[in-house]
């Protein structure tokens, strides 16, 4: 288990980056706006899964290999920030299955498989998110006590933190979607998302 002292640093540690605007954030915050909280969580979930397993491979050593060949990033990044900017041009244009309709309804065809992995590739293909848990993590583990019981502690902590701000963000992009349905922008709600959603791509397939 990990100590007290350790935890008590790693803790509040981890919260400030994570609750840094990153990727993942304005990817929750964005489908907040268009989809709501409760189908966003798909995607949380997705995006949940692929940062436990940075996490896990980080400590394992299995990051090293990735660092030491890019090509394997570059498919995902490249692969996935296609795909969210797609996605941004037509949300920009309200057309497509995460645009919000004229008539302010949620379209909601899209699906929970869809979601999720989008989650997933957009954790998994973040090379700052290696490099992140990389020199992160490792400082938190003592070498001389069993690294399963601290691994799976510090993974833990991480996934709900992650959540936590994960969900705030998703709360505040439906709060600015009620405000904008309001004043009846809901063009220029699409045209936001669809502007955050492509900005992410291009940082996912470039950063």
């Amino acid at each position: 288990m990990l100590e007290l002292s350790l935890l008590a640093v790693f803790l509040p540690t981890f919260f400030f980056v994570s609750a840094t605007p990153g990727m993942c954030m304005t990817l929750s915050m964005t489908m907040g706006m268009t989809i709501g909280v409760r189908r966003t969580l798909w995607m949380m979930a997705g995006e949940l899964v692929g940062v436990g397993l940075v996490a896990l491979l980080a400590v394992v050593g299995v990051a090293a290999i990735m660092l030491n060949y890019p090509g394997i990033f570059a498919v995902f990044k490249v692969i996935g920030g296609a795909y969210l900017i797609y996605i941004g041009i037509q949300m920009w244009q309200s057309r497509g299955k995460m645009a919000v309709t004229e008539d302010t309804t949620i379209r909601a065809s899209v699906s929970r498989q869809t979601l999720a992995l989008q989650g997933f590739l957009t954790a998994v293909a973040n090379p700052k998110g290696w490099a992140f848990f990389i020199s992160l993590l490792p400082p938190f583990i003592n070498p001389d006590a069993p690294l399963a019981p601290q691994l799976s502690m510090l993974i833990l902590i991480i996934l709900l933190v992650e959540f936590v701000c994960l969900l705030g963000y998703a709360t505040g992009g439906r709060t600015m979607r009620a405000f904008l349905q309001k004043s009846g922008n809901v063009r220029l709600m699409n045209r936001i998302a669809g502007s955050l959603m492509i900005g992410v791509g291009i940082w996912l397939a470039t950063g």
